[in-house]
């Protein structure tokens, strides 16, 4: 990690989006930018909270111990999103790790400052707790879905989350930088599982892959695998 000197748009994320723009001008003098490589790690499972952080450029991966040489990953975040939340309640303990996928560049607001803005910026407040209520539908859902879902269906939830979070571009390959290791742990399986179903999906005509790229051919299809209703 390093610290530089990229200039902030006040303007992409939920704490600027949110704040009087009297308060921009604190959030700039309160604010670091860091940086942090491939592979780096930004925070770590069982760590003290010390603030949150907002994604401004590159893409960062939040997961949590499965087993001793296993992870479960939670969710990917990029350009905008918040990471640190979850550690500010009672407890200040991480209960998750955060690591850069690729080259990252974060906004970095210390939890005094931030509990300050909160105080003072009504809207701001609201605006969190939609973002808790969201976040927690959001979680409620994935844990429905690692425990109902067969291994068929949650690879298919991967792929149609991996094409809305990260686009497609003009051939309509998926915009990203992630092995199908990380694929796997965000699908709750083995590398080795998730690829062999890929296989199936791709015999079954409703993607098409190589080692570098991955089209969906039949987004629909594959939203019928995600179903959980009887």
């Amino acid at each position: 990690m390093k610290t530089n000197k990229t200039p902030c748009d006040l303007s992409s994320c939920l704490l600027c989006r949110n704040s009087l723009a009297g308060w921009l001008p604190l959030i700039d003098g309160n604010r670091q930018m860091l940086s942090f490589k491939k592979k780096e790690v930004i925070f770590s499972e069982g760590s003290q909270v010390a603030g949150v952080y907002f994604v401004y450029e590159g893409t960062v991966k939040i997961h949590k111990a499965w087993s001793q040489q296993k992870e479960l990953i939670l969710k990917f975040a990029r350009k905008g999103d918040m990471i640190g939340y979850r550690a500010l309640g009672n407890d200040q303990i991480l209960p998750i790790t955060a690591t850069a996928l690729d080259d990252v560049t974060l906004c970095f607001v210390a939890l005094p400052f931030f509990e300050l803005s909160l105080q003072s910026n009504h809207s701001l407040t609201y605006a969190l707790m939609r973002f808790y209520a969201n976040a927690l539908q959001e979680a409620e859902k994935r844990m429905r879905n690692l425990a109902l879902m067969d291994v068929k269906g949650r690879v298919a939830e991967t792929l149609l989350m991996l094409q809305h979070k990260f686009g497609a571009d003009e051939t309509g390959q998926i915009v990203m930088n992630l092995t199908r290791q990380d694929m796997a742990a965000y699908a709750g399986t083995t590398y080795e599982t998730f690829f062999r179903t890929l296989n199936e999906l791709r015999t079954e005509g409703l993607i098409q892959q190589t080692d570098k790229s991955l089209i969906l051919l039949d987004a629909g299809k594959l939203a019928i695998l995600t179903h959980t209703d009887p």
